[in-house]
């Protein structure tokens, strides 16, 4: 069956829970995802159905197997494909009228400023061990003034951290400058989620695999941080609704029922985080960069 494609009709029901005056408002901005796997791809197709009009979106890579758990693009029929034409199918088949620049290359931080430009708010859907990238994206968000929502998938939780212009920058909460990619991996997980609820989920901790860069995954989670997002975003462009900035960091855990905000004024370096950092590098063999400091001093 053919149906002509209507904006107003297709996004009627959204009407109620924001006004008609804020539906064209979101058709009419732009959201930019660096990443179309996990958390990327929900992004963005939650994002379309939400009435957002206009994506910049980012990806180099394709579908395998081991997407299946998690990835909404994946499936038998995209196995092999690149995620990013596989979403760009996906969206435009949800709005026909979208407004889409594809960067097949991914986030490449010599293109940030291209893949920002015109954009109202950026959303991270990158892998979590692409430290470059993600630095360069939110840096690239502080320089031009763009908020930024990250939300990290951990078990059954979703965690997330929005960063508005003028107030705590992405390096100022985490503190990567100088970091080994362990190191940085150990900062951007406690950091994401100091309050820890996911902990109670986890029944293999051995799965946290830093040296070849995995870890387990579930749908459930990637599923929460869209919702979580979507909401942020929505909020962020129509200027209506609480927007907790950093250094307030927010968790939710699905399969404890438990709610946390915590406040983390000096980012990485408070006491409590400096210590769970400290616990954190024993349970993974790694050393204190603070000790290896002091020692090329001498």
């Amino acid at each position: 069956m053919s149906a002509k494609f209507d904006y107003t009709e297709a996004f009627s029901r959204n009407i109620g829970w924001v006004t008609p005056a804020e539906q064209e408002t979101l058709r009419d901005k732009r959201v930019a995802i660096a990443g179309m796997g996990g958390v990327g791809g929900v992004h963005l197709l939650t994002l379309a159905r939400l009435g957002i009009g206009r994506f910049s979106i980012a990806d180099f890579d394709t579908f395998d197997l081991v997407n299946f758990n998690r990835q909404v693009g994946a499936t038998m029929s995209s196995l092999g494909r690149p995620k990013l034409a596989v979403l760009e199918e996906m969206v435009r088949d949800i709005n026909p009228e979208v407004d889409l620049r594809l960067f097949p290359e991914g986030a490449k931080p010599d293109q940030m400023d291209e893949f920002l430009s015109g954009c109202d708010v950026y959303v991270d859907g990158l892998d979590f061990f692409a430290f470059t990238a993600r630095r360069s994206a939110f840096a690239s968000c502080e320089r031009l003034g763009i908020p930024a929502v990250t939300a990290a998938p951990l078990g059954m939780s979703v965690a997330w951290l929005t960063f508005l212009p003028g107030q705590m920058s992405f390096e100022e909460y985490f503190q990567l400058e100088g970091c080994s990619e362990d190191e940085m991996a150990l900062r951007l997980f406690l950091g994401l989620a100091p309050a820890g609820l996911h902990g109670a989920c986890l029944v293999d901790p051995s799965k946290i695999d830093l040296k070849n860069r995995r870890g387990p995954s579930t749908i459930i989670a990637c599923q929460l941080c869209a919702g979580v997002v979507g909401a942020e975003v929505c909020k962020i462009l129509t200027g209506r609704g609480p927007v907790l900035a950093a250094p307030s960091c927010q968790q939710f855990d699905a399969f404890t029922g438990m709610t946390r905000e915590s406040v983390l004024p000096q980012g990485n370096s408070t006491q409590e985080q400096r210590l769970r950092l400290q616990e954190m590098r024993k349970v993974f063999g790694l050393p204190d960069p603070s000790s290896h400091e002091a020692t090329e001093a001498r």
